[in-house]
């Protein structure tokens, strides 16, 4: 199974999606495409983000099952931490919010 989640994406590029997975809610699709098919939606997501943001969970051979690509302004990023892949965010990005860096 695929998941992608849009944020703050430029307009019709969610209309493109559903041409090959079901929006189960704004801006979050899933489905089964061919490994083929995900890489090409992936590089016209990449393209056309602008200043959104895109994530894309595939199904891997590691120890979660899965893993993450990202593109856009990533607000999140994918970090390995010892084989898992955890979701952090830059200690850069943390102090412009006004929130403690760790």
């Amino acid at each position: 199974m695929t998941v992608i989640v849009l944020i703050a994406a430029p307009e019709g590029l969610r209309g493109h999606l559903t041409r090959w997975m079901v929006e189960v809610n704004a801006g979050v699709f899933v489905g089964n495409p061919s490994r083929r098919i995900r890489d090409r939606l992936w590089d016209l997501l990449a393209v056309r983000i602008g200043d959104g943001q895109a994530i894309l969970v595939e199904p891997a051979s590691n120890e979660q099952g899965w893993t993450v690509r990202t593109a856009g302004e990533d607000r999140w990023h994918p970090t390995d931490y010892d084989g898992l892949i955890l979701s952090a965010r830059s200690r850069i990005q943390l102090n412009e919010n006004h929130l403690p860096a760790r």
